[in-house]
């Protein structure tokens, strides 16, 4: 079933130039991007995306990083998008993540793992609902 899902390219691969690169492998494995653009994510949308981790230890941490730098936001699109895109993002932990994966390849570590991906198909309408209005969705 054609899906979409959202992606986030995370500070530390866009410092590092990374968004072609990225893209080259979301592409090879058969999704489109069918939405971009680079932002600098305020704390406002920090915090509200990343809400669920509210009461985590982790969470003041998690935002400071999202937002100190820019950031790529994506919609992509294609058959089950959601679980291949988790598949091509690879382990969040880039050490157990397998070979070509985009966090094998890309990530620096645990916490600066390069890419986001939404989890289920809910998360992704509520994920691109609060960066893409319908109309810049172009498939």
């Amino acid at each position: 079933m054609t899906e979409r899902t959202f992606s986030i390219l995370k500070p530390d691969a866009t410092e590092r130039n990374l968004t072609g690169a990225i893209n080259a492998v979301i592409e090879k494995a058969g999704l489109r991007i069918v939405a971009q653009k680079r932002i600098k994510m305020s704390r406002t949308d920090a915090e509200q995306f990343y809400g669920v981790h509210k009461e985590r230890p982790f969470f003041g941490e998690l935002v400071e990083t999202m937002t100190s730098a820019p950031v790529v936001v994506q919609v992509l699109e294609g058959e089950g998008a959601i679980a291949k895109y988790r598949e091509i993002m690879g382990a969040t932990n880039p050490a157990q993540a397998a070979d070509g994966t985009i966090r094998k390849l890309y990530a620096k570590s645990i916490g600066e793992n390069s890419v986001h991906g939404s989890d289920a198909p809910e998360t992704a309408k509520v994920e691109i609902a609060q960066f893409f209005p319908d109309a810049e969705i172009v498939g």
